[in-house]
């Protein structure tokens, strides 16, 4: 029976390639270690999934386009880190300090950010879809085209943020607060935002189709060119509204009345 063996022109690549992969496999290693030590605060792409890291002091931290899929970074200070491109896929990022924090583009599915801080942080891009964000602090943050879709935020607070393009359809948004935020072209389609506050803010063009506004703010909000059709907006509040050109087609109006 004949043996496969490696001549020259098999074996002469393939210990190449081993040389040239261990030394960064070697680095990265070494690199995670010393990150999960403490000895340093800097791990951009780094393989840490259920990584323990809870009530860390982690401010500053670079983890960009770490793999963090169900770490546990409970109460853990993160203010002004770098999660740009990372996966945080189902990790618990309860009640922590994500002020001024970058995590554009960041992988959040199913993530937990209760009563978390992150005010001013740049969400932009990022995938929030399924999060678990009661209560938590949003104000001035950037949430441009991010994927919000069937998270809840119940009681969260985003007042001034911004979600232009955002998708924040079947979401739940009640007893939300977004003064004087800017949510234009967003989709909010069939989101709950009974007694959500929404005065001064932005939803220029923005999709609020089906959606639940019982009891809303949205005093002095523009909601020009707006699809507000087939919405609940029993006892919502439209002091001062701009309406031009939104679509109402089917909505039940603050009185009582179904709109033509």
């Amino acid at each position: 029976m004949r043996r496969f063996r490696l001549g020259k022109t098999t074996a002469g690549p393939l210990l190449a390639l081993s040389l040239c992969i261990g030394p960064v496999l070697d680095a990265r290693a070494e690199g995670e270690g010393d990150f999960l030590a403490g000895r340093s605060k800097a791990c951009p792409n780094c393989s840490l999934p259920n990584a323990a890291l809870k009530r860390k002091d982690l401010s500053g931290v670079d983890l960009s386009g770490a793999n963090l899929t169900g770490a546990v970074l409970h109460r853990a200070r993160l203010a002004r880190a770098n999660f740009n491109d990372a996966t945080l896929t189902g990790a618990n990022l309860n009640k922590t300090d994500l002020k001024n924090a970058s995590l554009a583009r960041a992988k959040l599915e199913g993530a937990m950010l209760y009563e978390t801080d992150a005010s001013a942080a740049d969400f932009t891009g990022a995938d929030l879809t399924g999060g678990k964000m009661g209560r938590a602090r949003l104000v001035r943050a950037i949430l441009d085209g991010a994927k919000i879709g069937s998270a809840v935020l119940t009681g969260a607070r985003l007042d001034e943020a911004s979600l232009r393009g955002a998708d924040l359809s079947a979401t739940n948004l009640i007893e939300v607060s977004l003064r004087r935020a800017n949510l234009e072209g967003a989709d909010l389609n069939n989101s709950g935002l009974i007694d959500a506050v929404l005065r001064d803010a932005n939803l220029k063009g923005a999709n609020l189709s089906e959606a639940d506004l019982f009891g809303a703010d949205l005093s002095g909000a523009n909601l020009a060119g707006a699809d507000l059709s087939e919405s609940r907006l029993t006892r919502a509040i439209l002091t001062g509204a701009n309406l031009e050109g939104a679509k109402l087609t089917g909505a039940l109006m603050p009185d009582g009345s179904v709109h033509d």
